[in-house]
């Protein structure tokens, strides 16, 4: 059973950098893709990252290429969202989520939901 934790979100300015952290207290076998998502008030959840498990194939949402990034530790079976260069309209209460079946594009171009979501923590890009 695939357990998703996630930490690291808060207040930044714009410009600046913060990393989340989700740790599956599962097995990565048990998904295909993982991934993180955001939704902004009044707006449609909207697929940020995701990579699939078998070949490391990463989709990235147009608004986000060049600034966020994907890492993990598979040690620690913690996935990281690296996010830079930081705008207000990043500003959003972001998931970590992790799908059974299917590629990580498949779920963040919006064909189909994860199975496994965090709990979510909020992000805010604001002087």
């Amino acid at each position: 059973q695939v357990q998703l934790v996630e930490s690291g979100g808060g207040l930044v300015q714009p410009g600046g950098s913060l990393r989340l952290s989700c740790t599956n207290s599962g097995f990565t076998s048990d998904y295909s893709a993982i991934g993180w998502f955001r939704q902004a008030p009044g707006k449609e959840r909207e697929g940020v990252l995701c990579i699939s498990s078998n070949d490391d194939n990463t989709y990235y949402a147009d608004s986000v290429k060049g600034r966020f990034t994907f890492s993990r530790d598979n040690a620690k079976n913690t996935v990281y969202l690296q996010m830079n260069s930081l705008k207000p309209e990043d500003t959003a209460v972001y998931y970590c989520a992790a799908g059974s079946g299917f590629s990580g594009y498949y779920y963040c171009a919006g064909y189909g939901d994860p199975d496994y979501w965090s709990q979510g923590i909020q992000v805010t890009v604001s002087s």
